[in-house]
Order: C-alpha cells, then structure tokens, then sequence
C-alpha cells in the first residue's frame, strides 16, 4: 500500500513498525456543538483507510480522542474555551455539554456506519499526564511563563518545528496566528493555560505553574504516545490541522523525548459549498440530522465521499446528494436483484481478476472513486454472473461501508404474493410481508392487476400499474409471479 505523507510530501510505501499490526491515531471532535458533514468528511476518509488496512490484513489499533477542554477560539490560544462557550450558550454545565455532544457524535458515526476506534479517551481523564510532560519540556528548557499561561519556545527546536510545512503555508501562517506581545515567537503555543483571575472555570486543575487547565496541542501528544508508543504507525486528521496542531505535536514529542511522535501524516481535504470550506464561522453547515431532515439516507453522503479522492476538494450541495442518493438507490437495487438471483454460475478467475484490481486501486493512496468506478463496471457487465457480482460487492463494501450485505430479500421464500419495500431511520431498504400497512385501496387495485394479468389483459394491468404510480406506490414484478411494492 502507498500512502501520501505529508511529512515528505511524498507517496510513500506504507511499512508498519510491528508487522500486519497499525497503530492509527486520528484527532477527534471537540464536543461544544454538534460535528457538521464537513468534519465528517475527514472521520470518513479515516473509516475508509482503517477499513483498507483490515481488508489487506493489518490487525489496527485505533486511538481517538474526545477534546472536552482547552480548545480555545483561537488559534494563536486567546479566547474563550469552546466547551466553557457552550456552557454559557445552553445554561448547562461544562461537563453536561461534553457528556451530551459526545453522545451526539458516536450517534452520528453509527449513522454514517464509521467503526468505532479501539480507544476513545478524553482529555479530562489525563490531565496528570499531560502536566507530567510540560514538567519534561520545562526541564529541558523548552517554556517560559507570561501572564496567561506556560508557553512553547519555538525558537529552541530551530529547524525542527515546522515539519509538516509547505511554502505556502509558511506564506500564511503569520497571518492566521494572532500576535500576542509577551510571546517570544508568533509561533510559541500554549502548554497550560492559566485560570483568569477573579473567575472561575468550571474545568480546572491545580499544577505546579497555577490553577488552569491544558493546552489543546498537548493532549493528543499523551493521548497518543499512551496508547500507541513511540513512534507510531499513523497520524490522521483534516489539512486545517497541519499549519498548527499537528505541527505542536510533533514539537512537543521532539522536545521532550527527540522522537518523531508517527511515521505517516495523512491529511483529509475540506468539503466546499460554493467554493467555500464548510465551516461554522461561514454559517454554512449541516449535521448529519439535517442530512436526514432533507429526505436524505446519511450513507448517501458517505457515498459521496468515496466520488473524490481525499486529498481534493469534494464540492457539497443539493445537486450532488440527489446524485449520491440515487446511485445508492441504485446500488441497493442491483445488490438486491443480484442476491436474489436464482444463478449458481461462479467464476472464480472473474472474481479474483477484478478483487486484484480493486486492491490495485485501493493500494494507490486510496483511489476509492475509481475503485468505485470499477464498482459500476462490474454491475453493468452482461457478461458476468448475477453470483458473482453479488459476492464482488459484499467484497468491496468491506472498505466502502455502505451495508450492501444489509440490503436484499429471500423473495424465493416469500409465501406471499407481494412484499413492501420501507425504509429504516437512516434510510436504508428493509423489506416486510405485511400488507396492513397498505391502503385498502392500493392492495384491491394490486389485487385487480394480478387477476388481468393472469388472463393476459396487460393493458388494462398496466393502466392499473400507473394509477398505483399516481398514489405514490411504484410496482416491480419480480420472478416466480411475485410482486414488490416501493413507495415513490
């Protein structure tokens, strides 16, 4: 497998510390509000290389953390703490907000059929660890103390802080980080923040520099290591992460223990709505439950995802989800006609020939839009067998994670004449044989459409077929005379 990393900059091939084993970690949500489709986008990406990994065989240990304090509003660390934010916001506590919007993101992910990381942890829950490693930086002579906090001094670590820089973003940099005029370096960060004076937080600790509370830099860098060791395999998160966060990382590992903190550093681009990054200071985001307020299944926008490769833009609207739903409608159809083919036809080289290219792709940096490409080749290829076509999806979508194996009804077994096609919470196909949620209407017009095509009246069965249409029921006749009903 070859994977971009943004530490070279480079395509690199992927070689694990341990082998078949990966230690993966990918910066989590901060739980003030909800997560928008944007942010999902990256947790996506990151579903999507931890699933590639699995298929080639790699056993992974994934760590995520939940940041419930120290991110503040700004990137230069000024500001007010986004969770003490949105305390005042909703009149609840610090820690009733972090308890409720980390429910509301696990929830999200389930929807979106994102795995669960081996390990979530919150920065709460280490707060010891985190003073101990400013206590290491401060021995080797890596802080100084101002007025609002325990400060990084960029300046020691000379040509090793900015590793993950490109030329453009060394343009850039001066003018997303805000000065303040008692640091050092426009670019020294934050390593305890100090409690404001005459004010109490609810989320504060005692340390050997002052009551406050820690630095959002710090603590993927204990969050991490604790998990994972030194170095690990894989770091993820979003482009928005390299000028600054993941940069602080890799300063503090170097500092304190002269190790890099992970070998690969691969980066999610942003999802755009009109040429602009979705984004919360743009006011135009979507949760995934306004996904699902639109009509739309949320694995759509998964789908979505997998049409650009995750390092190019990926372009959001109304127009692309509706393509997105439909191609998944699409495919949730064809998976369905092709499990319940009657065919016992497989052939072997066929599937193995278009598995290896699958992986061929999937390999290549995780080229999921030609993957998914070959994807549609395969379900328009006359040639081959319903069987095998049915196994190369169930196959594919081990990486994809569009639940195809959820998809599909034993219509052979079907005692009854017709079967319903509904929809669960998120949207995706589920069957019933259970004609009371019908309209007395529907079922005597489908009734009086079986009895003329039994005598061959097809006309008139075809007039009866549109008038459903008109009530909103389309009709599919499937094999051995059986008939499903969808609703429009």
């Amino acid at each position: 497998m070859k994977l971009y990393n943004t530490l070279t900059k480079k395509l690199e091939e992927f070689k694990p510390i341990q082998p078949q084993e990966v230690g993966l970690y990918t910066c989590g949500p901060t739980v003030y509000w909800y997560a928008h489709i944007g942010n999902f986008r990256t947790y996506l990406f990151e579903d999507f290389l931890k699933r590639a990994l699995e298929y080639t065989d790699y056993k992974v240990k994934h760590v995520m953390n939940i940041t419930d304090v120290g991110h503040l509003t700004s990137d230069s660390d000024e500001g007010q703490d986004k969770l003490e934010k949105g305390a005042i916001r909703e009149h609840k506590t610090v820690w009733e907000i972090a308890e409720f919007y980390t429910d509301a993101f696990l929830k999200d992910m389930q929807a979106l059929n994102i795995k669960k990381p081996s390990v979530l942890v919150k920065a709460t829950d280490t707060i010891a660890e985190q003073i101990k490693l400013i206590q290491i930086l401060e021995q080797k002579g890596f802080t100084y103390i101002i007025d609002d906090g325990v400060y990084f001094d960029t300046a020691k670590l000379g040509r090793n802080y900015g590793h993950l820089w490109s030329r453009t973003i060394k343009k850039k940099l001066r003018s997303r980080i805000e000065e303040n005029k008692q640091k050092k370096n426009p670019t020294d960060f934050a390593l305890w923040k100090f409690s404001p004076k005459n004010e109490k937080r609810q989320m504060e600790w005692d340390s050997p520099w002052g009551i406050g509370f820690p630095g959002w830099h710090t603590e993927c860098v204990v969050m991490s290591i604790k998990n994972l060791g030194l170095p690990f395999d894989i770091h993820c998160g979003g482009i928005d992460h390299i000028p600054i966060h993941h940069t602080n990382e890799i300063a503090q590992a170097k500092a304190a223990y002269g190790k890099l903190l992970a070998n690969y550093w691969l980066h999610g681009e942003f999802l755009v709505v009109k040429d602009a990054k979705m984004s919360k200071s743009a006011n135009n985001i979507l949760t995934v439950q306004e996904l699902k307020n639109k009509g739309y299944n949320p694995l759509a926008y998964r789908y979505l995802c997998l049409t650009s490769h995750y390092r190019s833009k990926l372009n959001f609207g109304d127009e692309a989800m509706n393509f997105a739903q439909n191609s998944l409608d699409k495919l949730y159809e064809k998976t369905a006609e092709f499990k319940n083919s009657n065919e016992t036809d497989f052939q072997t080289n066929d599937f193995e020939n278009y598995k290896a290219k699958f992986l061929e792709y999937i390999n290549n940096d995780l080229d999921l839009p030609m993957a998914l490409a070959l994807t549609w080749n395969i379900v328009k290829n006359k040639k081959l067998s319903k069987n095998v076509k049915y196994k190369l999806l169930l196959d594919f979508d081990k990486i994809f994670g569009l639940r195809l194996s959820d998809v599909g009804y034993n219509f052979s077994e079907l005692e009854q004449d017709y079967i319903i096609e509904i929809k669960d919470e998120n949207g995706l196909p589920l069957w019933t044989d259970d004609l009371s949620i019908l309209p007395r209407e529907v079922l005597d017009k489908l009734n009086q459409r079986k009895q003329e095509r039994e005598i061959k009246n097809w006309e008139v069965a075809d007039k009866i077929r549109k008038e459903l249409e008109a009530m909103g029921w389309l009709v599919e006749d499937l094999e051995n005379k059986k008939v499903m009903l969808k609703r429009k």
